[in-house]
């Protein structure tokens, strides 16, 4: 079938579930001066030391305000063993907060009219069961597909020790995720049950529309064009070698941490889920790149990011809001009264978070290289930020 902007935009924009404005400074003559708080020496800075003091927290937290660069901090060991310390500059996995570059990506081939948000899996991929190939691209974005997770799978343990290319990653996991989807688990688009396989497909799916490889379409049509410069899709050799990116320390059953690039299940690379390394700066250089159009039209950002589906008080990650949503790739929150738009991610000894608010001109990046929850964290900027404005 041939997909045109027209279909796109009529199912895209009629399922949006509120109204976004421009990415940063929608409101920023009504933000008020930097609150002490927020500021080097204030509440959250001295929290943020006193979680670091007790082991609780190893990474980078940047805050943003107007543009301007209110706190940076960065706590812990990049590399124990080399006793290379975290810094501002340090480079870290992103776990799923990875799908907002899937999402942009399936964005731009959207814009071209490559993809069809309402096409069915089928239509770009084959080798899926019957039931399995009607679900539509909307669902997959949305996780309302029914698909699960293929990192439960025996086959993937397996496989992690053995991939040793992109493509072979690629494909082996995109076997198993076909073995694995028989059916829906439920009838698409009836239920929300956040998927790391329904991501993973659509990150074949990138591929197939494009006619690049995943990992070379996302470095060259999203971090490159967004002047990420230190980001990457890094694999296994390049973080060993490297001095700049953190190594995931994870929590053993004894309490204790390990560095688990060590481990045999640290694989090769990582994928359309959860496969982006990324600097703090990074990141803002990723918003702002939305913000002036250097991905997409100014529509397809705004349709991507804004939610579509209703979260549950239960669906993870549960956190304080007036009310969450998902939308391609983004999560899509109200605080207090204001927009949120961002991804967190957590994997083995990888905890993060990118928080974006538009009408208070804010951003806020937590990454960290353990695997101790930094809810606590992401839920105390919340707070502080959106007491910004009465």
């Amino acid at each position: 079938m041939t997909p045109t902007r027209r279909t796109l935009l009529t199912g895209a924009l009629a399922t949006t579930a509120l109204t976004a404005g421009s990415m940063l400074p929608a409101h920023a003559e009504r933000a008020a001066p930097t609150p002490p708080q927020l500021r080097p020496g204030g509440e959250f800075d001295d929290y943020l030391a006193r979680l670091a003091q007790s082991d609780q927290f190893s990474g980078t937290v940047l805050l943003v305000h107007r543009s301007r660069r209110v706190l940076t901090r960065s706590y812990g060991m990049a590399d124990a063993s080399r006793s290379i310390p975290n810094g501002p500059d340090t480079i870290f996995k992103l776990a799923s907060l990875s799908k907002c570059f899937t999402g942009i990506a399936l964005a731009q081939l959207a814009a071209q009219d490559k993809v069809d948000l309402h096409a069915p899996l089928g239509d770009y991929l084959n080798g899926f069961a019957a039931e399995t190939a009607k679900v539509t691209l909307h669902h997959l974005l949305t996780h309302t597909a029914g698909m699960g997770q293929y990192s439960q799978a025996p086959e993937f343990h397996a496989g992690l020790p053995r991939w040793s290319t992109e493509a072979e990653m690629m494909d082996g996991v995109l076997n198993i995720i076909k073995k694995q989807e028989t059916a829906p688990a439920f009838t698409p688009g009836t239920r929300y049950v956040y998927s790391n396989s329904g991501f993973f497909v659509l990150g074949a799916v990138v591929a197939a529309a494009s006619g690049l490889p995943f990992h070379d379409y996302v470095r060259r049509d999203v971090l490159t064009r967004a002047r990420m410069q230190r980001s990457n899709l890094y694999t296994k050799p390049q973080v060993l070698d490297s001095r700049d990116i953190a190594h995931p320390y994870w929590t053993l059953r004894s309490g204790e941490r390990a560095d688990f690039t060590t481990s045999e299940y640290f694989g090769f690379v990582g994928g359309p889920a959860d496969g982006v390394y990324a600097s703090a700066p990074d990141l803002l250089a990723f918003v702002a790149a939305l913000d002036e159009d250097a991905l997409l039209p100014a529509a397809y950002t705004t349709a991507f990011t804004t939610g579509k589906v209703l979260l549950a008080p239960t669906d993870k990650p549960v956190l304080p809001a007036d009310a969450r949503f998902y939308g391609y790739g983004f999560r899509d929150t109200i605080i207090a009264g204001h927009r949120v738009w961002g991804h967190s991610g957590s994997a083995m000894g990888v905890a993060t978070n990118l928080d974006v608010f538009p009408d208070l001109d804010w951003i806020a990046v937590i990454l960290s290289n353990y695997d101790t929850p930094i809810t606590p964290i992401v839920i105390k900027a919340r707070e502080l930020i959106t007491r910004t404005i009465p």
